[in-house]
């Protein structure tokens, strides 16, 4: 039997990073960031480039192919499928007041795509999502067709320079050499959407935002397969306002940032790739057949039913396309497997309350408020009377982790 549709909780992770952006964007955008012309990766993660000339202006929903070549990736060290570790991405400070900005920083090239040992899982559980809902979860429309094509040839290209244990390029496609798959990228009509055979060859979910002559960009093609995300057949065809002012009721998008956020996806540039990290808590009553979350939980549920999700996100555009490819790699894990890491209760406890009332009802900070901040308040404790030095945080841990 098919999944529930409903599983598809809407979440705040797709919608956050645009409707912060704009903070960030006022700082930084006068310094021409998004019109760098560099073809080298860039040196640092925090490095933002200065002095760089500007592109010449352009009509909305026009774009021409522009002669970039992404950096060829350099392979993973001692990467496995079998034992490399997810990223421990603990992205949230201390307050008392919450700092409602995007967290954006340059994305080394060899970081766009990020696989791990959970490769088998998600392959599995995406599978599987494609076989029961089909384009209602992954699918392209007419109007990013190209687009789509584009990015199925990125994907092959750069994952089988950064994971060549686990893929291999062929003169028509790329091989999966752990499942078997050989999939032809070449052949029209391909023999599945490209967002579907897109979707076998990562971890992430993605989307594509294609501009469009008003201005706005619209979603177009995508994949959403991982449950407690959205529905990607509900928004299909949206513009990016409508989807954070109907559906995402984003707070204060419409009179705070909308310009903003369409002033950032016009500038940003092909060889400028930024990323950032989003979290919060989710409640669940149960999990899928791979062990993935699965429906929502209720207020007053014992501390074992919380979750830590964060996203990695990343957005680039395509050069010849122009599109706007957005990739978020989902993580999560009980919050009972996280809280004795030094540092790590009382600091996301001092993060939960710093968020204002519009962020905490966003958030649902009220679904768990009453459990989990007293057990996280409790680890804190018990870890300063072991000795931890409070002083000596900065130290040992560096933002995003």
């Amino acid at each position: 039997m098919a999944p529930d549709i409903s599983l598809f909780i809407p979440s705040p992770l797709l919608l956050l990073p645009i409707a912060a952006v704009v903070l960030w964007a006022s700082v930084r955008i006068a310094r021409s960031y998004f019109f760098t012309t560099k073809k080298v990766p860039p040196k640092s993660n925090s490095s933002v480039a200065r002095g760089i000339p500007k592109r010449p202006a352009r009509e909305p929903g026009t774009w021409e192919p522009v002669d970039f070549q992404r950096p060829v990736a350099s392979p993973y060290p001692d990467w496995s499928v079998h034992t490399t570790k997810p990223l421990l991405y603990r992205p949230f400070n201390y307050g008392p007041k919450y700092a409602n900005t995007m967290g954006l920083r340059r994305m080394p090239w060899d970081e766009w795509v990020e696989l791990d040992e959970q490769f088998p899982q998600f392959h599995q559980s995406k599978a599987r999502r494609i076989a029961d809902m089909g384009g209602k979860c992954a699918r392209t429309e007419p109007e990013a067709l190209d687009a789509a094509y584009e990015l199925l040839e990125e994907f092959s290209d750069y994952l089988s320079q950064r994971y060549p244990s686990l893929y291999e390029r062929t003169p028509v496609g790329i091989n999966n050499l752990l499942t078997g798959e050989q999939l032809n990228i070449v052949e029209r009509p391909l023999k599945e959407d490209p967002m579907q055979m897109a979707a076998r060859l990562l971890q992430d979910d993605f989307a594509l935002l294609i501009e469009k002559p008003d201005g706005q960009y619209y979603l177009y093609a995508g994949a959403i397969l991982m449950p407690g995300v959205w529905n990607l057949d509900e928004r299909m065809g949206m513009p990016l306002s409508q989807i954070h002012i109907d559906h995402g009721k984003v707070p204060g998008f419409k009179e705070k940032l909308e310009r903003g956020v369409m002033s950032l996806f016009r500038r940003i540039q092909p060889d400028a790739p930024v990323q950032r990290n989003t979290w919060y808590i989710q409640g669940l009553d149960s999990v899928d057949e791979e062990g993935f979350t699965k429906g929502e939980g209720e207020k007053g549920m014992p501390t074992e039913n919380f979750h830590f999700r964060t996203e990695r996100q990343s957005i680039r555009r395509l050069p010849r396309s122009g599109a706007v490819a957005f990739l978020f790699r989902t993580y999560f894990l009980p919050i009972t497997d996280m809280v004795d890491e030094p540092y790590v209760p009382g600091r996301l406890a001092s993060a939960i309350r710093s968020w204002d009332d519009d962020m905490a009802k966003y958030k649902g900070r009220h679904t768990f408020e009453e459990v989990l901040l007293p057990y996280l308040d409790s680890k804190h404790e018990a870890q300063v009377a072991n000795g931890l030095d409070l002083t000596k945080e900065d130290e040992v841990r560096t933002y995003p982790y």
